[in-house]
């Protein structure tokens, strides 16, 4: 499972999830700080990732675009790193089975 958190996410998230997701990645990490929503899904897509955001900008893409990539909407506000790590780590059977669903495109996680 290779998650793509974009900018509003740390990239320190990567590192925390390293043990449970170690092909994920960060925009930053990527040299993408500063690219537009659609230049990442592209690379999301070409690439293999789920997409993770809080911006739901991301939806109106999916919505346009359909999968792939997947879309992860976490829909919990700006938080910490250690919130956003453990909101995932929690949702980990659930990424799972959202990754296997050919049907669904978005998976929302509050």
């Amino acid at each position: 499972m290779k998650l793509l958190f974009d900018h509003h996410l740390s990239h320190k998230v990567v590192r925390r999830l390293a043990d449970v997701l170690p092909d994920s990645m960060q925009t930053r990490l990527l040299g993408f700080g500063t690219a537009v929503d659609s230049v990442i899904w592209e690379y999301a897509r070409q690439h293999g990732f789920m997409a993770v955001t809080l911006d739901a900008d991301y939806y109106d893409i999916s919505l346009l675009r359909g999968h792939p990539p997947k879309l992860i909407w976490l829909r919990c506000g700006n938080q910490k790193t250690a919130f956003i790590e453990k909101l995932v780590r929690d949702h980990h059977p659930i990424i799972a089975e959202f990754e296997n669903d050919a049907t669904a495109g978005c998976l929302e996680i509050y």
